[in-house]
């Protein structure tokens, strides 16, 4: 009788032992513990073929961003100082982005450029000639908006009555006579009417009354406040205004995040 009984629970513990040696894996593999990693490796599926990032290629390649690569080759030697690494490059790529888009309204190949980063005491204008790629003139001295703070300017606004620069593109317009007042005198000089393309941010400068003039409040070393023009020297003005007049670019550029990460020339593909 001990024989065959034995020869039994044998039996018994090895088909027990073949049912969980088949089961048990598979049921943990299934469902591994939260936070586990199952150590069942799973079959191999084929590689996925991969899409090229059309978003980080339309900013690093293309005849807008080859253009800007080769302004600020070309031009950024030349450049005095900057407020950010990325001013002289956001007007270049704003300039060409407009220009491409607009080319009927780009008839001169000018680019009036003001780093409004800078303080009053420093040379922040330039004129870039971006056909031949040279300066045409500058660093020299721009005003700034009263509304827009001291030194270097910190608010910037699209609203009539802020007295404030508004950031962003602009395309000239004409000349005309312009009258303004300093120190409480009347004094005369040559306007150039620019025309805001940076939607939201400089489309109100036309109705604002906002343009390139000469004012006696800025001299080579210094420049004072203005109602929001980017006001330069008289004899600069007039020597310079009436080449820029009808169809150059103006490009203001100034330290404030939400205008630089939402112009739609500077971020234009």
């Amino acid at each position: 009788m001990r024989p065959s009984k034995y020869r039994k629970h044998v039996l018994i513990g090895a088909s027990a032992s073949l049912f969980v040696g088949s089961v048990l894996p598979a049921t943990l593999a299934a469902a591994p513990r939260s936070g586990a990693t199952s150590t069942v490796p799973a079959p191999k599926k084929p590689s996925p073929v991969k899409k090229a990032n059309t978003a980080v290629v339309s900013k690093t390649s293309g005849p807008t961003a080859d253009a800007t690569k080769a302004a600020l080759e070309a031009l950024s030697g030349s450049v005095r100082q900057l407020s950010n690494p990325k001013a002289l490059e956001s007007a270049f790529h704003a300039y060409y982005a407009f220009k491409a888009e607009n080319p009927d309204a780009v008839k001169k190949p000018y680019l009036y450029f003001v780093d409004y980063g800078l303080s009053n005491t420093t040379p922040r204008g330039y004129v870039f000639d971006m056909n031949s790629l040279k300066v045409v003139e500058g660093p020299f001295t721009v005003a700034a908006g009263s509304g827009s703070g001291g030194p270097i300017p910190t608010r910037f606004s699209n609203a009539s009555g802020s007295r404030a620069t508004s950031l962003g593109l602009y395309v000239t317009g004409s000349t005309y006579g312009f009258s303004g007042h300093s120190g409480g005198r009347t004094y005369s000089s040559i306007g150039l009417r620019l025309i805001g393309r940076s939607q939201g941010y400089n489309d109100r400068a036309l109705a604002r009354g906002v343009v390139a003039h000469g004012a006696p409040y800025v001299t080579a070393s210094r420049a004072g406040r203005s109602q929001g023009c980017p006001a330069m020297e008289p004899a600069r003005a007039q020597r310079l205004l009436p080449k820029l007049a009808n169809g150059s670019v103006v490009f203001l550029f100034g330290q404030d995040r939400g205008w630089m990460s939402n112009d739609q020339w500077v971020n234009a593909d």
